[in-house]
């Protein structure tokens, strides 16, 4: 009988049989191989996110308001590529952008639009954002001021993983070094100002989407975590204190059994690298706490409802992996943003698997298989290798400096489709059981969702408004307080940050302060 092999090529048994060792300790304890809580989902349920935003910031207001009345329980915000790039929206390059992909946050005035009548103290919110990470985060943080809303009740997390930017994104600006320390100052400041709010979470999403294997997601991700960690110490940071609020982001695949490998197995790898090679005493500090996305490049432009489906099983295995905080993707996100019909949707798919399947009333009920055991194991070795591979070349930084990594992933994303266009790895509706009677296979979509055209135009007549209103020497003063600050080796540019989101300066302004101090990263080409 052929060798089956999971699609990060680990091995399939036909039958799996029990493993050495025994059974892993139970959930809540070191190494948290079965869950972080002893109570699992009966304790807390999962955050149930939805990534939206689009047009201006009273358009998404409008998507966020009707989500939460649908019963979601957390924020995320999708900003568009102008903000992601650190561009004001009249910047000629950020025109065509503006509003397309995400919300444009320019200023705090946004900011406080898009959160008008939601209770900041009452929501955790989930910014996806990276290069302008710090800046977004500050206008977070200062509209919350403007709002009364005491800083330690912010929860939520904010993306701020530069370092995958660098690898499979592309939404960098500033060189590694520099960037760095950015992230460090973001989870520096927060530890002590906003201590429920994870100021990062490292991402391995990205890297997946973009090509990498399971075991690859998982080994690079945890690898980047570790440099996280080890800038963190350089800066004075203690890994038993701010460990407690790194958290971690992942796409969530199809091969379920694959998926849930891979979370259990990542959750006691960290949970062993923090103590073992970090010095982290601190249980909580151990931990992995991780949110997902069931959706991505597993999605379909053709026979698109077969993505229900797809988003379906993700979900389960999320869900069977004992994520922290999940987000479904809409079957119709692989063409366009979700309408408002198939964000809720996907919104009730959490909810039908959370009501009614029954999934979540045992912690880890997917420990003691022998497949899933056999496969954590395998798993957890495999992600060892790749991590350790990455420190025999020097590290992350010096692979991503080189173009190394970025070189890695580029291949096995040309493999991949590879594997798709000659039929190795089936996808439905593409390479097998396709609809040749519709063009493309594609089924006519039940409703289609366009921003509306002249939010772009509104939302640069909202930037000129402000630049007549505000104080400009306030706004020059704490601009050139936060060039002195990016000037000094160990100053901490948060503080400054708020300030200058406190006398509204604009992002695409704070970005050039920065630019001019650090410049840009100049991306290596490798083959």
């Amino acid at each position: 009988m052929d060798e089956l092999t999971l699609p990060s090529g680990v091995p399939v048994p036909v039958v799996a049989g029990p493993r050495d060792g025994g059974a892993p300790p139970p959930p809540g304890e070191y190494p948290y191989t079965r869950g972080i809580f002893p109570t699992g989902y009966r304790g807390r349920r999962w955050t149930m996110r939805q990534y939206s935003g689009f047009g201006t910031a009273e358009e998404t207001n409008e998507r966020y308001r009707f989500l939460l009345d649908q019963g979601q329980t957390g924020l995320s915000v999708a900003l568009d590529l102008p903000t992601q790039c650190g561009l004001d929206p009249d910047d000629p390059m950020a025109r065509p952008e503006v509003g397309k992909v995400g919300v444009s946050l320019f200023s705090i005035r946004e900011m406080e639009a898009l959160f008008r009548g939601i209770d900041l103290s009452g929501i955790s919110t989930s910014f996806t954002i990276n290069g302008t990470a710090a800046i977004i985060y500050a206008m977070y943080v200062a509209a919350a001021d403007r709002m009364g809303v005491p800083r330690a009740a912010l929860t939520g997390t904010i993306q701020n993983d530069i370092l995958k930017e660098y690898v499979a994104r592309g939404t960098w600006i500033f060189p590694v070094k520099p960037s760095m320390r950015l992230v460090a100052d973001t989870v520096l400041f927060a530890n002590t100002e906003t201590p429920r709010f994870n100021a990062i979470s490292i991402a391995g999403a990205h890297v997946r989407d973009a090509g990498a294997t399971a075991v690859e997601e998982m080994g690079y991700t945890l690898a980047n975590g570790l440099a996280y960690v080890d800038e963190l110490q350089r800066r004075g940071g203690d890994p038993n204190h701010f460990g407690r609020r790194l958290s971690f982001f992942f796409y969530v695949h199809m091969d379920l059994f694959e998926e849930v490998a891979k979370f259990r197995a990542g959750r006691r790898l960290w949970a062993k690298l923090m103590a073992e090679r970090c010095g982290v005493t601190d249980p909580k500090a151990q931990q992995f706490r991780f949110g997902v996305v069931c959706g991505g490049s597993s999605l379909t432009a053709s026979q698109p409802l077969n993505n229900v489906v797809r988003v379906t099983v993700e979900n389960l295995a999320a869900v069977l992996g004992g994520a922290q905080s999940i987000f479904t993707c809409a079957y119709d996100e692989a063409f366009q943003i979700p309408t408002a019909e198939s964000a809720e949707l996907a919104l009730r798919t959490q909810q039908i698997i959370a009501e009614e399947s029954g999934v979540a009333a045992s912690v880890d009920p997917l420990g003691g298989s022998y497949l899933v055991e056999q496969l954590t194991d395998a798993m957890e070795s495999e992600i060892m290798a790749v991590i350790t591979e990455l420190d025999d070349y020097g590290g992350v930084i010096a692979a991503i400096e080189d173009g190394y990594l970025q070189a890695r992933i580029a291949r096995r994303a040309r493999e991949r489709k590879e594997q798709i266009d000659s039929g190795e790895r089936p996808v439905v509706g593409v390479n097998v059981y396709a609809d040749d009677r519709r063009p493309g296979g594609h089924i006519k979509p039940g409703e289609t969702f366009s921003v509306d055209p002249e939010s772009s135009r509104r939302t640069i007549e909202k930037l000129e408004r402000l630049r007549a209103e505000r104080d400009q020497p306030s706004v020059d003063e704490t601009l050139a307080g936060l060039a002195g600050a990016a000037a000094a080796a160990d100053a901490n540019l948060m503080p400054h940050l708020v300030e200058c989101c406190h006398a509204e300066a604009t992002v695409g302004e704070m970005v050039a302060v920065l630019k001019h101090e650090w410049g840009e990263f100049d991306e290596p080409i490798r083959f």
